[in-house]
């Protein structure tokens, strides 16, 4: 397996243990603190708050990879496997136009945040860092919603069952 393989299959996966990892320790730092020394630091909530905002959006875009989004497939059951790969071809589309468009304005946020030098109240960093987990959250999604369409794509030529994710339900 390449390097770029390997990147496409686990970055996700390592970015959420980065910040699963982040927020479990400072919230547990956080707490022994506030326990303890009866004393608490703003810093310690903001990345706390921004890694689990971080985790949302690398979220949405693995679910949308492993097709982990909660839907009602009802339909799906009575479906061959050229209409179900179709279904889902236009609902990627559908998900697709709507990922650019708030790619577009989750940027533009941004934009206005790096223009007037916006920092966060506790770390006194720049708040682009952590208004940059929207427009990254569509960016991946977008990536991956490309591979969803050509990996429909490829079975609806070849008339192979579509995907459908792992069922947490059967």
């Amino acid at each position: 397996m390449s390097t770029l393989q390997k990147i496409n299959q686990n970055a996700e996966r390592w970015a959420l243990l980065v910040f699963y990892v982040m927020l479990v320790m400072t919230m547990a730092i956080e707490v022994l603190r506030r326990e303890i020394f009866s004393y608490s630091s703003i810093w310690g909530e903001e990345i706390v708050r921004y890694s689990f905002i971080y985790l949302a959006w690398i979220g949405a875009a693995v679910a949308v990879k492993e097709r982990a989004h909660i839907r009602i497939d009802v339909i799906m059951h009575y479906l061959g496997p050229r209409p179900k790969a179709m279904l889902y071809i236009f609902g990627d589309l559908v998900m697709f136009v709507v990922a650019v468009i708030a790619l577009y304005w989750s940027y533009e946020a941004v934009h206005v945040s790096a223009k007037f030098g916006s920092v966060t109240d506790g770390l006194r960093v720049s708040r682009v860092w952590f208004l940059m987990a929207v427009p990254i959250g569509f960016a991946l999604m977008i990536l991956r919603l490309v591979q969803s369409l050509m990996r429909d794509w490829r079975s609806l030529r070849d008339g192979t069952p579509v995907y459908e994710g792992d069922k947490l339900f059967d």
